[in-house]
């Protein structure tokens, strides 16, 4: 059980991205509070895997067994066809007992407010909330919380939290930025006709451009910003972990981490630092001691995919925040398996890259077990068939070690 502190008469909370049922039962064993993630409709990732409408509910049964919240997102822009099955939708997340839905259009909040009076709603970042004002109307709505605008300074966001005392503020902490403001994007509907505002972005902001000058209509350009490359709408990736005790002193309630369409492994990496960080942040309070983030959670950070990290616009620093070197990201350790069965001092581990006898596997783990190491001296396949190295993906396998492991904690190299 981790140790809180409270705001606002609730508790921080570290709320993490669920864009299947592994990457959930990944951000819940990791220590997050919350998870958000979507149906097969209304949600902004049209390419995940998402949830269908059966197993909502055993997915919140889930959740709930660890004492954990779920959060459901309504947040297309939507059409008029839009409303011809949202009843009948809505009315399966309540039975499912959801704890609230994320929601950026107005006429989805007031149909929804008016057919679910009682059901939770919390205002999504695409709807632009930058002000004080804004996020009051939206509580005299029926909101409950408010997810901020990424484009807010700290400073704003101290104003916002302190005109509305009793309205639950949430902010993007770390992942993947938007070029355009809080998402609000057309770019890959003109390129493609793929509409980001109903869930279908391909990212063309990050493509790699060139120009074509008039006269010259077979000759293409390159488009230099300057001479480190041509991306020029690539944005960095938010990273705000060395700062959570001024968040926090900003009054912002939910730490929101972006991530539905990343891997398991990028949930696990990021999930498990950030609650480390909150724990330390959050004792670093309570003994009215300085906030300061261990060299090792700075690296972890490192580990997982990842572009060149900034602060945003939270500090105002003039900080660049485009990339414009490549959009490829990067990571410096590779995710070789996870645990799925603990037998003494065996463990059954599901392979996602090849490793072999005589390798060294790094354990990412929320226990105390977390950044030791286990050598391999040998291994057997699920049928105790001894093998020299793991190379068919998924493949079950079985490892010896001492140390305190748990089924969901991670390998990696």
């Amino acid at each position: 059980m981790h140790k809180r502190l409270t705001m606002k008469n609730n508790k921080i909370e570290l709320l993490a991205p669920a864009g299947d049922r592994e990457k959930l039962e990944t951000a819940l064993h990791f220590g997050a509070d919350a998870v958000y993630f979507a149906g097969k409709n209304y949600g902004l990732r049209a390419f995940g895997t998402n949830f269908d409408n059966e197993s909502i509910e055993d997915t919140m049964n889930y959740i709930h067994s660890f004492g954990k919240k779920g959060y459901v997102t309504l947040n297309v822009y939507a059409r008029h066809d839009d409303f011809n099955n949202l009843k009948e939708y809505v009315q399966t997340l309540v039975d499912a007992k959801v704890d609230a839905v994320i929601i950026s259009d107005l006429g989805i909040f007031s149909f929804v407010k008016e057919n679910f009076p009682n059901l939770p709603i919390h205002v999504s970042t695409q709807a632009n909330t930058t002000n004080a004002l804004a996020a009051k109307t939206w509580q005299k709505l029926g909101a409950e919380r408010v997810v901020l605008a990424r484009e807010l300074s700290i400073d704003e966001i101290k104003n916002i939290s302190k005109e509305n005392p009793n309205l639950e503020i949430e902010a993007f902490v770390h992942g993947a930025m938007c070029i355009s403001y809080s998402g609000r994007c057309l770019l890959s509907n003109y390129l493609t006709g793929r509409d980001s505002n109903h869930g279908e972005c391909v990212q063309a902001c990050r493509w790699k451009y060139t120009i074509e000058e008039e006269s010259r209509p077979n000759e293409k350009l390159s488009l230099e910003e300057d001479e480190r490359g041509t991306y020029i709408f690539n944005s960095k990736d938010l990273c705000l972990i060395e700062y959570l005790d001024k968040i926090f002193d900003a009054g912002i309630y939910s730490l929101k981490i972006e991530g539905r369409m990343k891997s398991p492994y990028y949930v696990a990496t990021i999930i498990n630092a950030y609650r480390r960080a909150i724990d330390i942040m959050l004792d670093a309070k309570e003994n009215n001691k300085p906030y300061i983030l261990p060299e090792e959670l700075k690296k972890e950070l490192l580990k997982a995919s990842h572009r060149k990290y900034t602060a945003g616009f939270m500090f105002n620093d003039g900080e660049l925040k485009q990339n414009y070197e490549t959009t490829i990201q990067e990571q410096d350790s590779k995710f070789m398996g996870i645990v799925k069965k603990v037998d003494g001092n065996r463990i059954l581990v599901e392979q996602r890259n090849k490793f072999s006898v005589g390798d060294y596997l790094e354990i990412l783990s929320p226990n105390s077990s977390f950044n030791k190491q286990i050598f391999v001296e040998s291994m057997t396949d699920e049928n105790g068939a001894e093998l020299s190295e793991a190379k068919i993906v998924q493949q079950l396998i079985w490892l010896k070690t001492d140390l305190p492991i748990e089924v969901g904690d991670i390998l990696r190299k």
